[in-house]
């Protein structure tokens, strides 16, 4: 029973560093644009640039 004692604190101080680090992810705008990332890897990669085989130096 004294064992909640410290439980009951350090749930509390992990809650509290949760809605920190979630206000915190917030206001740097981390949940400004959720769809672009998702499409991004729906979109087509640009074609190689031809490269030519070196010149032999004969």
């Amino acid at each position: 029973m004294t064992i909640l004692l410290l439980l009951i604190p350090l749930s509390l101080m992990l809650l509290g560093a949760a809605v920190w680090a979630f206000i915190w992810a917030v206001r740097k705008g981390q949940f400004d644009d959720l769809d672009t990332p998702a499409l991004d890897i729906l979109r087509e990669d640009p074609p190689p640039a031809s490269q030519e085989p070196p010149a032999d130096a004969d």
